[in-house]
Parts: C-alpha cells; structure tokens; sequence
C-alpha cells in the first residue's frame, strides 16, 4: 500500500486539533470553574438571607409570645383594677415584655393622669404617639394633660 500524502489543509487540521483545540476546552473549563464559583458564592448569599429572615420571623414571633403574655398577665388585670397604683405597676410592668403597644401606653397615661402624675402621663401619651401618630384620643390626653400642668 501506498502511503496517503498528507494535504496542507489536513496538517492544519492536525495542528489546530493538538494544539489549538487543548487551549480551547482549558478556555472553557476555567470559565466553568468561573462559574461554578459565583454560583457558590450567590447560594452562599441566599442561604444567609434565609437564615436573617429566619431569625427575625423567630424574633418576632418571641415578640408575639410576649405581647400576648404581657395581655394576659399584666394589661387586663389593670383593667379591672381599682387601685391606681397597682394598675400603673400591672402597665409598666406589662411594658417591659411589650413596649410598642400603644393602648397599653395611653392606659398607663390615664392611670398616672388619674393620680396628678402629669409629667408621666405626658411620657405615656408622647411615646403612645409616637408608636401610632393617628392615635386621636392618645393625641386628646397630652393636650388635656399638658393643660393641667399649667
């Protein structure tokens, strides 16, 4: 058999597949590699977003329990209680558990009205206001409080 003369467009060919065609799949893999990294690094991201929003629905719901808890343990028996003193010691201390209620913190305003306490009561209504600044009866109470201190 006679051997097969090699053409210049088939040792091209041969070149570009033993020399070029290596570089190229490197060129690829690298990108790949590229891409790969980025996409570790924007799960790695999500997953910490996750776990954020994860923590804050766990805070909240903490807050939740304790807003519940100050309800039941401290804002309703201040309701129905007589003595003025108690009543403003049942808010406060409903308060510490949950301090952005702003009824809580407009009751306590009144109790302290109640007993000439002008000062406190101001702070209750303020802070009431300041959770909720459409609170119009909050809004009443600090004109009608800041009255009596004149």
């Amino acid at each position: 058999m006679l051997p097969v003369p090699l053409h210049p467009p088939i040792i091209a060919l041969a070149f570009v597949t033993a020399i070029a065609l290596p570089a190229c799949r490197s060129e690829i893999l690298e990108k790949q590699a590229e891409q790969i990294k980025q996409q570790k690094i924007e799960i790695a991201r999500q997953r910490q977003e996750i776990n954020d929003l994860l923590a804050g629905r766990q805070a909240q719901d903490q807050k939740q329990r304790d807003c519940n808890r100050a309800f039941s343990d401290y804002f309703e028996k201040a309701q129905s209680s007589s003595d003025g003193e108690r009543t403003i010691a049942l808010y406060r201390d409903g308060l510490v558990l949950c301090p952005d209620d702003e009824v809580a913190r407009y009751e306590l305003g009144k109790a302290l009205a109640a007993l000439g306490r002008y000062a406190e009561a101001e702070h209750e209504f303020e802070a009431a206001l300041r959770i909720n600044p459409g609170f119009i009866d909050a809004k009443k109470q600090l004109e009608a409080v800041r009255q009596q201190k004149r």
